[in-house]
């Protein structure tokens, strides 16, 4: 019996995450310390975005990714912050302290999570799925992966490309989305 457990174990496990179809489907921690799922998102547009207080790309993303909320969040779209540690040691604070900090400083108004890592062997599985349906894994902080209604990712830029070059392509997805949902009425 313990045998058969043994064997069929892999097979649960991959059966399990086969079931991991899109984005949407994850459950992740907000910076509150509170298990949510990303369930509450699907129908929306979203940019998910690896963020970092102490990096030289803080400021101008920071400041770009609010500027979208404000712009586009009434029109169902989302910027969804995760803080990760893992490139040149810029998260170094507790998630308290990141919220803290970027309500103060750059006015966030989107959606935080609690820290975590996007690669390696402890890499966040809504993380790992980014990485694999795009093909594009983080090698720094802000990493943006556009997400469409459905959960599926639609492009990934590394944080040399700044938001508002990404801009037009969340306005068209907005837009796009606008209009069928004014057809559906």
């Amino acid at each position: 019996m313990f045998l058969a457990v043994l064997v069929l174990l892999p097979i649960l496990s991959h059966l399990i995450d086969a079931k991991q179809k899109d984005f949407y489907t994850f459950k992740v921690v907000n910076i509150r310390g509170r298990l949510v799922t990303l369930e509450k998102y699907r129908g929306s547009v979203s940019l998910v975005v690896n963020v970092a207080s102490d990096c030289g790309f803080t400021e101008a993303h920071y400041t770009d990714l609010q500027q979208l909320q404000r712009d586009f969040g009434p029109y169902h779209f989302n910027v969804l912050g995760f803080p990760c540690n893992q490139f040149g040691q810029q998260e170094p604070g507790s998630d308290k302290e990141i919220d803290s900090f970027v309500r103060r400083v750059y006015g966030v108004s989107f959606p935080l999570f609690s820290k975590i890592a996007v690669v390696g062997a402890g890499a966040n599985n809504a993380f790992k799925y980014l990485s694999d349906a795009s093909g594009k894994e983080p090698d720094w902080n802000f990493w943006k992966y556009l997400i469409d209604v459905d959960g599926k990712v639609v492009d990934a830029w590394g944080p040399q490309t700044s938001v508002k070059e990404v801009r037009p392509k969340v306005a068209d997805m907005v837009r796009k989305l606008i209009l069928k949902k004014k057809t559906e009425l």
